[in-house]
C-alpha cells in the first residue's frame, strides 16, 4: 500500500477544532483511507490512565497476597510482571488496538497500513518502551513523537505501527445486501475487482468520501451522489453472487 502525509484540521468532540496529521493509506484498489494520527499530549494521559489503572489492580490485589506470607510475596513479584508487561500487549492485540486509557481518551493502535494490531506488533511496541523511556521521563519517546508526522515514538516505528483517534462517525455500516445490480457487459476483471473492493472497503468511509469514489465511475452507475453508491452497492452484490 502507498501512503501519503498531510496535515489536517478536524472538528473535535464538542464542536472544537483541533490540529492532527492524517496519514493517507492507499489501497490497491485505489481507495484512500485516512488515518487521523494521535499526537503526545492525548496518548501522555491515555497512558496516565493506564498507570492509575496498574497501580489500582496492584494495590488490591497486593493487599490481599500480603495476607498470604511468602507466598504472597513470590505472587506479587508474578502480578507485578503480568500487570507491567502484559496488560498493554494482550490488550492491544485483543481490544482493537486499545487499552483502558486508550479507549477512554478515544485512541487505538493500528497498523502502520492501517490494518488491524497483531501480536507481533503489539509485544514489538511495547518492550520498547524501555527505549523510549531514556535518558528518563519517556525523553527519547517524546523527541521522537514530535520530530515523526504522525506522532510516533521509536516503537511504533520499529513495529510499524500508528496511534490514531477513534472517529466514531466512520465506525462500519454494513452495505445494503437488497441491493443487486447487474453489471454491464464486458467490464474487465479488475474493474470488476475494483467494484467488489468498493463494496467490502466503502462502509468503513464517510458518506462524502463514498460519494466522491462513486462520482468517479458515474459513466458506468449512470448515477451520482448517493444514487451512484447504491448502484455500486449493487453491482458489488451481483459480483459476489447476491442475486
Amino acid at each position: 500500500m502507498a501512503h501519503r502525509r498531510h496535515p489536517h484540521v478536524v472538528p473535535a468532540s464538542g464542536g472544537a477544532l483541533k490540529l492532527d496529521t492524517y496519514r493517507e493509506v492507499i489501497t490497491p484498489e485505489g481507495v484512500a483511507l485516512h488515518l487521523p494520527a494521535s499526537g503526545p499530549v492525548p496518548r501522555a494521559v491515555a497512558w496516565s490512565i493506564d498507570l492509575a489503572v496498574r497501580v489500582g489492580i496492584l494495590f488490591v490485589v497486593g493487599t490481599v497476597l500480603g495476607l498470604m506470607g511468602k507466598m504472597g510475596q513470590g505472587l506479587s513479584m508474578v502480578l507485578m510482571f503480568i500487570v507491567y508487561w502484559i496488560y498493554p500487549i494482550a490488550l492491544e492485540a485483543f481490544w482493537n488496538g486499545q487499552t483502558v486509557g486508550k479507549r477512554a481518551m478515544g485512541l487505538r493502535v493500528v497498523s502502520a497500513d492501517g490494518a488491524p494490531l497483531g501480536w507481533l506488533a503489539a509485544i514489538t511496541r511495547n518492550l520498547l518502551r524501555t527505549v523510549d523511556m531514556l535518558p528518563f521521563g519517556y525523553m527519547a519517546g517524546l523527541i521522537s513523537s514530535l520530530a515523526d508526522p504522525h506522532g510516533r515514538r521509536l516503537g511504533d516505528m520499529v513495529a510499524r505501527t500508528v496511534v490514531v483517534h477513534v472517529d466514531h462517525s466512520r465506525d462500519a455500516v454494513p452495505a445494503p445486501a437488497d441491493v443487486v445490480v447487474a453489471v454491464p457487459p464486458g467490464l474487465q476483471p479488475d474493474e470488476q475487482a475494483a467494484i467488489v473492493a468498493f463494496g467490502e472497503r466503502a462502509p468503513l468511509l464517510t458518506p462524502a468520501r463514498q460519494a466522491e469514489l462513486a462520482d468517479i465511475v458515474a459513466p458506468l452507475t449512470q448515477a451520482q451522489g448517493q444514487a451512484g453508491v447504491l448502484r455500486l452497492y449493487g453491482m458489488a452484490n451481483w459480483l459476489v453472487g447476491r442475486r
